[in-house]
């Protein structure tokens, strides 16, 4: 397992739908080592921190092998960070890594929290407006990830397990369950109450089953 690009950008305008948005998904590949920050990485932040960013979306990561995926369906050449990940990743897959886990990059140790759920400004990305159903569908979300210790973190670095998480919930399973499994309030009760720390996006569609059901 390695980190295969580090990514940052400071927020920005830009034009979409004729109105000023300001975002930070322009993510370049960074030089050399970067240090990783309890909020963020050094040179990147976020700009809406009221949906993006804070303890729990401090560095969003994306798996490499889902570079190829995209390239065939779109028909286009994509550079690392196009999805707006900090760090592209190899050996990190969704349906392996579990909600909890803790590995290290580089020097700084990071948990896995989350997956992402994208919002309009991928759209913006991609110049797609029906790209972020697109990306949700797929699966291919990438996670969030929570700075457990700081460090630095460069291309090339290898990625260590720390612990793995005492659940067997993965990352893909939270999508697949949020979203296709629908029947099951049972599991839905059971994340709510173990995963205390997830973002309102992925506790309110398990809510609203245990509430319906």
């Amino acid at each position: 397992m390695r980190v295969v690009s580090v990514n940052v950008s400071l927020p920005k305008a830009v034009l979409a739908g004729g109105r000023e948005v300001r975002t930070g998904i322009f993510k370049e590949p960074a030089g050399g080592r970067v240090a990783v920050r309890r909020l963020n990485l050094a040179g990147d932040a976020q700009a809406d921190l009221s949906v993006h960013g804070g303890l729990n979306k401090a560095v969003y990561a994306y798996p490499a092998e889902h570079y190829p995926a995209w390239q065939a369906e779109t028909g286009r050449a994509f550079p690392f960070g196009r999805f707006g990940e900090n760090l592209t990743t190899e050996g990190l897959l969704e349906d392996e890594v579990r909600i909890g886990d803790v590995f290290r990059f580089g020097t700084a140790v990071l948990e896995v929290a989350q997956p992402r759920m994208p919002c309009f400004k991928l759209a913006i990305r991609m110049n797609d407006p029906g790209f972020p159903k697109r990306f949700m569908k797929s699966g291919r979300t990438g996670f969030y990830l929570r700075v457990v210790e700081e460090g630095d973190v460069a291309a090339g670095d290898g990625i260590g397990v720390v612990s793995r998480a005492d659940g067997n919930l993965t990352v893909r399973g939270l999508w697949h369950l949020c979203y296709f499994d629908g029947g099951n309030a049972d599991l839905a009760r059971d994340v709510l109450a173990r995963y205390t720390t997830l973002g309102p996006e992925w506790r309110r569609p398990l809510e609203f089953r245990v509430s319906s059901l």
